[in-house]
């Protein structure tokens, strides 16, 4: 009879538990819907801003499904590649957590133009990093051509006490100089930061490829380029390939717009079946048309206008990590 008593409470605390593990099973495979924005793609993983989290990892499996919002009411959906999901891109996230904490994505939906203005975005970044450290050159150069110029007004003072007044005026003109500078400083520094939300990749690779008037097809003379690309690609942790297609002005705007589409998906489809790189390894080709164009309105220029751009990119959170691979 004592003994009975003395074993119910322990009991009662057993089956306690085994009720609290199994809620906490239940729980932890509930299906959750999050909204946020892309900051990063690393492989078959991609980092998600969202109210709660700064850095919401959200895991992407071969059953994600991946799908663009459509119609007046959002009604329909759209399949869509995972290489649409890229960086600034708004997505709404549904799924469950591992026991990492990690969201494993059942489902991935954007809006249309969401990922119109991200593509516009990330395919414009890389020309805007490069004209910030054009800017940054520039401004390292005035700054030790002014400090060559203090030394020699420095050395001029101790000499000639009777051109002080020359001196005062060229002070001023250096003055007005340094406001310049510091100007010129400030825009750097406010262009960098509008990119460094979205820019955490280093560019580790990059290869051009030109195209005919009105052609689409990549030439066989380009396919060792590609291949070697992606094996190189294949040796860096976490990397992704960005292809960005342009074309020249001649023509309209909307056929030159198709053709730098079928430039970037026909590149894009030759890495992926000839080259073996994974879709999740893959950032969604970009079709600029006639925008940026690096060639004049003769022929030879227009002729470096129908390109494609390939770019083998790696987080850099990636980078940063022991045993990365650069």
């Amino acid at each position: 009879m004592i003994r009975n008593q003395l074993a119910r409470p322990a009991l009662v605390r057993g089956l306690a538990l085994v009720i609290l593990a199994a809620l906490s099973t239940i729980l932890s495979a509930q299906t959750v819907k999050v909204e946020g924005l892309i900051k990063g793609r690393s492989g078959a993983t991609m980092t998600v801003q969202t109210s709660d989290s700064a850095k919401l990892i959200v895991v992407l499996t071969d059953k994600t499904e991946v799908g663009q919002i459509q119609g007046l009411f959002k009604a329909r959906r759209k399949e869509m590649s995972m290489a649409a999901l890229i960086p600034g891109l708004a997505v709404q996230v549904e799924g469950t957590y591992n026991d990492q904490g990690q969201l494993v994505a059942k489902s991935v939906k954007f809006k249309g133009n969401d990922l119109e203005q991200a593509q516009s975005i990330q395919a414009g970044l890389h020309e805007t990093q490069v004209q910030a450290e054009r800017n940054r050159t520039n401004l390292e150069t005035q700054k030790a051509a002014l400090q060559a110029q203090n030394e020699a007004l420095k050395q001029q003072q101790e000499k000639l006490a009777d051109q002080q007044e020359k001196l005062t005026e060229h002070h001023a003109k250096i003055a007005a100089n340094q406001e310049k500078i510091a100007a010129n400083k400030a825009a750097i520094d406010a262009a960098i930061a509008r990119f460094g939300q979205l820019d955490d990749y280093y560019i580790l690779d990059e290869i051009t490829l030109y195209f005919g008037n009105g052609k689409a097809t990549v030439e066989p003379k380009y396919h060792p380029q590609l291949v070697q690309l992606a094996e190189k690609a294949r040796t860096v942790e976490g990397y992704m390939i960005q292809v960005i297609g342009y074309a020249s002005s001649v023509g309209s705007a909307a056929v030159n717009q198709k053709l730098s589409e079928d430039r970037a998906n026909n590149v894009t489809n030759y890495l992926v079946q000839q080259a073996h790189i994974p879709l999740t390894n893959v950032l969604a080709p970009g079709a600029m048309g006639e925008s940026r164009q690096v060639g004049n309105k003769t022929s030879e220029g227009e002729a470096q206008n129908r390109r494609v751009v390939v770019r083998v990119l790696q987080n850099k959170g990636v980078a940063g990590l022991p045993n990365a691979s650069l």
